[in-house]
């Protein structure tokens, strides 16, 4: 038990530590994908332990494995691996066109080992302290990867995540410790209670504390912006989770359903409304995730057993599908040298490999059968009519609906139609790197299986969501 707790924390560092003593080259190109590998693996086993005996600690008493615990590690880790699977094609490119050293890809796969590393130590933290730390390392982490690509906007960008990440999580942590000294008083607790949500809704991405999501996913290179979407942003709804369930039993549902359900309704609204008319296809996945972690505060504020399993499954679909989008992303821009939507067309002609990922990735997004987000979408409204709050459920799928049309829009004119007919634009068919073909074959064939077949995994979300309804 006690290897599995160590394991994801230590192995990344290793990883870190190995990258930064001996640079990227051939020699080390898989060392992180492996390290990545190991992480998932004892994700696994976590989660066997957890099935068969029940949370356990380790660390005199730091660390902490519940059923929850094992499931965000394996969603830390899946992402992890689809991204460190597709970095070294990713890096070999952006050497090959001079925008990228071996310094920065020495210095790129260290820090994102070292980020996977906080991660996972966020996920076991057995406190909300804890928590709070490792999410802070997490973001520093991410700014200094987004910041490397040294121009003025990603510089920008790097200080807007840090700047506004770091404020909420200093709300965060200034509501932990009231928490600490308020005991029951009731107004002390609600305080407190803001404090974390509006501190973890920042980090999430959710409206009104959104700004900064769009900059740090567009500058990012798109392992990073993998692991900032489909980790980083799981995380930030993991911790939702946790405060909704502290909330629940020391102030009744009432509280945190209102707060969590104005999140969700104002981040919906907002996505919508910036995704009709959105030039940037990296900005738009950017704003997608605003819109998805807006279901998952939807699904914190419904509560229950049912919405909780969906909220789950929606942030394990959600990381897969948006490592996928992400990785093809950074793709199309090496391709095509832009990331504006109207730069791009015909892909599906000359990449159609790429193309063929990038457009299943967003109907995964959209949560069309056999994804995994068409149960989880489904499972939050279903328990939303139940809970009677079909009220609230309703103008939520209308919300829901435009997105899909403004991505079905933005998407269906980079793929379709004629392929531009440029100096130095590519002629035929384009082959896309066996180790990208393989992150993005994988992950969507992961978050379709994940919608098939609830096994393996149905054992582990009941009782991930039995955690919530019963102890923060």
């Amino acid at each position: 038990m006690t290897v599995f707790m160590f394991a994801p924390v230590a192995v990344p560092l290793l990883g870190a530590i190995a990258y930064a003593a001996l640079g990227w080259r051939a020699a080390t190109a898989w060392l992180g994908a492996i390290a990545a590998a190991l992480v998932l693996a004892a994700g696994i086993g976590v989660a066997i332990e957890v099935v068969d005996a029940g949370q356990f600690s380790a660390g005199a008493g730091l660390l902490r494995a519940d059923a929850l615990t094992a499931f965000l590690l394996l969603v830390v880790g899946a992402v992890a691996v689809l991204a460190t699977v597709a970095t070294p094609a990713h890096l070999a490119a952006e050497l090959e066109a001079g925008r990228a050293t071996e310094r920065t890809a020495r210095w790129h796969c260290a820090a994102v080992q070292l980020l996977i590393a906080v991660l996972s130590l966020a996920v076991l933290a057995a406190d909300l302290g804890m928590l709070v730390a490792g999410i802070e390392a997490a973001v520093l982490a991410t700014g200094f990867l987004v910041g490397q690509g040294a121009s003025r906007a990603a510089a920008e960008a790097a200080w807007k995540l840090v700047v506004v990440c770091s404020a909420g999580l200093a709300l965060a942590l200034l509501g932990t410790v009231l928490i600490a000294y308020v005991g029951s008083d009731v107004d002390g607790m609600r305080i407190a209670v803001v404090l974390l949500v509006v501190g973890f809704g920042a980090l999430a991405g959710l409206a009104p504390l959104h700004a900064w999501s769009p900059d740090a996913h567009g500058q990012a290179p798109a392992p990073v912006a993998a692991l900032l979407s489909g980790a980083l942003l799981s995380v930030a709804g993991y911790g939702l989770l946790r405060v909704k369930a502290l909330s629940d039993l020391a102030l009744g549902i009432t509280f945190g359903r209102v707060l969590l359900a104005a999140l969700a309704v104002v981040s919906l609204l907002v996505a919508a409304s910036l995704l009709l008319a959105q030039r940037d296809y990296q900005r738009m996945l950017a704003y997608s995730s605003t819109g998805q972690l807006g279901l998952v505060a939807l699904g914190a504020a419904i509560g229950g057993p049912l919405a909780l399993t969906a909220v789950l499954l929606h942030l394990f679909g959600h990381g897969l599908a948006k490592a996928v989008l992400f990785l093809g992303a950074g793709r199309i821009r090496q391709v095509t040298g832009t990331s504006r939507i109207d730069g791009v067309r015909g892909l599906a002609a000359r990449h159609p490999m790429l193309a063929g990922a990038f457009g299943a990735g967003i109907l995964a997004l959209l949560g069309l059968p056999p994804f995994s987000l068409f149960a989880s979408g489904l499972g939050i409204a279903r328990a939303g009519f139940a809970a009677g709050l079909g009220w609230l459920v309703a103008p939520v799928l209308v919300l829901v609906l435009a997105i899909a049309v403004a991505l079905i829009a933005h998407t269906s004119r980079m793929l379709l139609g004629e392929p531009p007919d440029s100096p130095g634009a590519a002629t035929g068919v384009v082959r896309l790197p066996g180790s990208t073909t393989a992150a993005l074959l994988g992950g969507l064939a992961v978050c379709a299986a994940a919608g098939i077949a609830a096994e393996p995994l149905a054992t582990l979300l009941r009782l991930a969501a039995d955690t919530l309804v019963g102890t923060p």
